[in-house]
């Protein structure tokens, strides 16, 4: 393999002289250093400076410098670096021109050259190919096989959206890192792991997994392996937790993520953000919020997962009366979820058809995507589908209808331990006409479940147009039940409810 600059092409100037091998060592291991505590685009920098400095004595590790500078260059979200460092030069072995050329069959290189190619194919969303070339590795390991090698898999398998492939590598991988006992390689293991149990709905997996990989990455000083641990945290709690706890976790992931420019980790930080804000009814906020991170254009948050934030925008948007900036969107996820790199894309894409679609429509959709989620794991996605289907047979008065979807919705986010989520749809249900066998105390006793949540968003600091956008109805309904909920309790303003709500409650 040729060096940085000839393999790509990147200038016409002279190659410099390669650099000695104990300068490579010493920039292998600072950009190693750097990718796991310093700013990634210096360790990317690093890494290819080895790389191409150990190309001739060590092909071993300027290959794996190679490989980790494209993770360095994932992390940062850089794009164009991705693909170039994933761009091989010409074969010096079999003559395969340079791009995308595989060498010829039989060429030692062959499997090297094909993973490079396969991993790029990623980034121009060419899923087929990636699979293609990237999926007979994941068959090749064997029990024996060291810890990188499984967390390589692992991470590929990951690219390629093979969820439990994914998982099952990387606890390999954890294993064996830990009876070889490599403590500094179990904190970026565990942090790949807890990535793959998230996406396949495993929150309570996923956040054991990330709250023990915090602990030893703390103690190694390895602060870019916490945001990411964190992040991953952050998306956990902002389902099972509350609005101020994902805020503060989301603030310590960008202490770190901004300084050393870990656009993966801040990205999943603002996602997390955006979605305890729209499971909690700030659905302005959370649209605001999300835009700039999945709409194409150079603010997007992540060229590799922006896909995972657009369900959470489509309904933002629906919710606070900006359907026309999701329709685009929904176009694009389309795009996205027909590759078959995300084993829940298509039940999402169906219930963002639903939210936009017209009321003769709908319920086809609604419906198609709850069989799409019975083919796919993910729990927390299918419980969100029966509860934005309850709250659309709640709008259209059949309320038995709607019970039956948030019953749905209320076990479902209670399984994966979604509390945020499962007052949203327990508050729905009740809106709905369930009786619960408790019931409000006191003096709520005497306000209808409309009027209740009304009151509790209200006492939460809510507005008047982000509670209508979230029960579905009108800003001018909206403040008919608020005067009566004043008229009733016996107080005159908004600061008074809360107080009498906060008084109530302890």
């Amino acid at each position: 393999m040729k060096s940085n600059d000839e393999s790509h092409g990147a200038s016409s100037a002279p190659a410099p002289a390669p650099a000695t091998a104990p300068a490579s060592r010493r920039a292998l291991a600072d950009g190693y250093a750097l990718l796991r505590d310093g700013p990634v685009a210096d360790a990317c920098s690093a890494l290819l400076r080895a790389a191409a400095g150990l190309r001739q004595a060590d092909p071993a590790s300027a290959r794996g410098a190679w490989i980790a500078a494209a993770s360095a260059a994932w992390a940062a979200g850089d794009r164009e670096s991705y693909r170039r460092i994933l761009t091989p030069g010409p074969c010096s072995l079999c003559g395969a021109e340079s791009g995308r050329a595989l060498c010829a069959e039989g060429c030692p290189d062959a499997d090297w050259r094909a993973r490079c190619i396969g991993m790029g194919a990623v980034v121009e969303a060419d899923f087929r190919r990636a699979a293609a070339l990237l999926g007979p590795r994941l068959h090749r390991l064997t029990p024996r096989a060291q810890a990188h090698e499984f967390r390589d898999a692992g991470s590929v398998a990951l690219l390629l959206g093979r969820l439990p492939t994914a998982r099952r590598y990387l606890s390999l991988a954890l294993a064996s890192a830990r009876s070889a006992r490599v403590q500094a390689a179990v904190p970026d293991i565990l942090a790949h792991l807890a990535y793959a149990e998230l996406r396949e709905g495993r929150h309570h997996q996923a956040r054991a997994h990330a709250e023990e990989g915090l602990l030893l990455a703390r103690q190694l000083g390895q602060r870019n392996v916490v945001a990411d641990l964190s992040a991953v945290r952050a998306l956990v709690v902002s389902i099972a937790g509350d609005l101020v706890a994902v805020r503060k976790q989301a603030a310590e992931v960008m202490a770190v993520a901004q300084p050393h420019g870990l656009a993966q980790a801040a990205f999943l930080a603002e996602w997390a953000q955006a979605r305890a804000e729209l499971g909690s009814g700030k659905v302005e906020r959370a649209a605001a919020r999300l835009a700039p991170l999945v709409q194409p254009g150079a603010r997007q948050g992540h060229f590799g997962l922006w896909f995972l934030a657009v369900p959470c925008f489509v309904e933002a948007c629906v919710l606070s009366d900006r359907a026309v900036d999701a329709t685009e969107m929904i176009e694009l996820f389309a795009v996205w979820a027909e590759l078959g790199a995300d084993p829940q894309a298509p039940a999402q894409l169906a219930r963002c058809r639903a939210l936009v679609a017209p009321p003769e429509r709908s319920e086809e959709l609604y419906r198609a995507a709850l069989a799409r989620h019975e083919q796919a794991p993910g729990p927390f996605e299918h419980a969100r589908t029966h509860l934005a289907f309850g709250m659309w047979l709640r709008r259209r008065r059949r309320p038995i209808e709607a019970r039956a979807q948030l019953r749905d919705a209320l076990l479902g986010f209670e399984r994966c331990g979604a509390a945020m989520w499962g007052k949203r749809a327990d508050a729905e249900l009740r809106a709905a006409g369930e009786v619960s066998g408790a019931g409000e105390a006191g003096l709520l006793s005497s306000l209808t479940p409309q009027q209740v949540r009304i009151a509790r968003d209200v006492a939460s600091g809510a507005t008047n147009k982000e509670i209508a956008a979230e029960l579905s109805i009108s800003i001018r309904t909206v403040e008919y039940h608020l005067r009566n909920v004043f008229a009733q309790l016996g107080v005159r303003s908004r600061t008074g409810l809360a107080h009498l709500l906060a008084s109530v409650d302890h």
